[in-house]
């Protein structure tokens, strides 16, 4: 009797070093892949908390805004009255820091000219209100 036949020879077999090289693609990949996942849950997570920070911060301008007399009623003392307060207000994000300090000072130049020239200074009063409404809705009257 004859020997089995050997298997036949497929076209398409692996090369030691080809397979390798294709072993190491496929694991800088799947690196590169989890590099990319993790940093964006790090961007996902700093977002939310740089969100949170928002909400705690405009929530204290907010309660800092509402105290003191009707602005409706007294313009000029409610001005007064947060000019201090909104001056050691102090918030974690620049852009909000800088329309709380923009809008004591046009709260105290308002209140100093004790409404004499109320045109002047509440412009700037209503365009200070307006940046901080623009970071924190509804924060300024």
């Amino acid at each position: 009797m004859y020997p089995p036949a050997p298997p036949p020879r497929s076209r398409f077999r692996a090369r030691p070093a080809r397979t390798a090289a294709l072993l190491a693609l496929a694991a800088i990949t799947a690196t590169a892949l989890a590099a990319c996942s993790s940093s964006g849950s790090t961007t996902a997570a700093s977002a939310a908390s740089a969100s949170a920070t928002r909400t705690q911060d405009c929530a204290a301008v907010t309660a800092v805004l509402s105290d003191g007399p009707d602005p409706d009623a007294d313009s000029v003392g409610y001005a007064e009255a947060q000019v201090l307060q909104l001056k050691q207000l102090k918030v974690s994000e620049p852009a909000l820091q800088s329309a709380v300090t923009a809008l004591a000072a046009a709260y105290q130049a308002f209140s100093a000219d004790n409404g004499s020239a109320q045109n002047q200074y509440a412009v700037k009063v209503t365009s200070a209100e307006a940046t901080l409404n623009g970071i924190c809705p509804g924060a300024a009257p």
